[in-house]
């Protein structure tokens, strides 16, 4: 065994030790996900599991939500304005009243999800599944839908993504 006390200095040794603090810190990129965080704006939950949870009414404006799991989760009235929920899982989540202004849900699944009355103004759904979703009177105005599955979406009463456009009554799947 060798021993190599002795051969580094000890503020050689100490700066070592700091290079991985250092890097965590401020190496752009490596920031951490702390699912234990509170709900905030601006919060990171990347990759977080918060199914069947209640997060009524928190305000998660600017949030980093990619790729987490709001299976069953309440998140009716809540704020998620220019929120990333790229490929984030909303099935069966209650979305009432939700604001998802200028947010990105691109690839997100929000399948059988209630979003009634939610403000999506802005969002970014490209690719996004809303299949047997609730839409009934939320607001869709410059929403992106490129791509997106509306297969048997409920849009009765929606205000479609001209801003003008309000769904009838019985739009299932597109807005007549």
């Amino acid at each position: 065994m060798v021993d190599f006390r002795g051969m580094i200095s000890r503020p050689v040794v100490f700066a070592l030790a700091l290079v991985p603090i250092l890097a965590a810190c401020l190496w752009p990129g490596t920031a951490r996900a702390l699912c234990t965080d509170p709900p905030a704006p601006g919060v990171n939950w990347q990759r977080c599991n918060f199914d069947s949870l209640d997060l009524a009414a928190v305000d998660l404006s600017g949030a980093r939500l990619r790729d987490a799991s709001f299976i069953r989760a309440d998140l009716s009235g809540s704020k998620l304005v220019e929120a990333d929920t790229t490929r984030a899982k909303f099935v069966n989540a209650t979305l009432n009243g939700t604001v998802f202004d200028n947010a990105k849900l691109y690839e997100a699944d929000l399948t059988k999800a209630d979003l009634t009355e939610a403000s999506l103004n802005g969002a970014d759904l490209r690719l996004a599944r809303l299949f047997r979703a609730t839409l009934r009177g939320a607001d869709l105005t410059g929403a992106r839908l490129r791509g997106t599955d509306l297969s048997r979406a409920d849009l009765s009463g929606a205000t479609w993504t001209d801003g003008k456009r309000v769904c009838a009554e019985g739009s299932v799947g597109r807005c007549n």
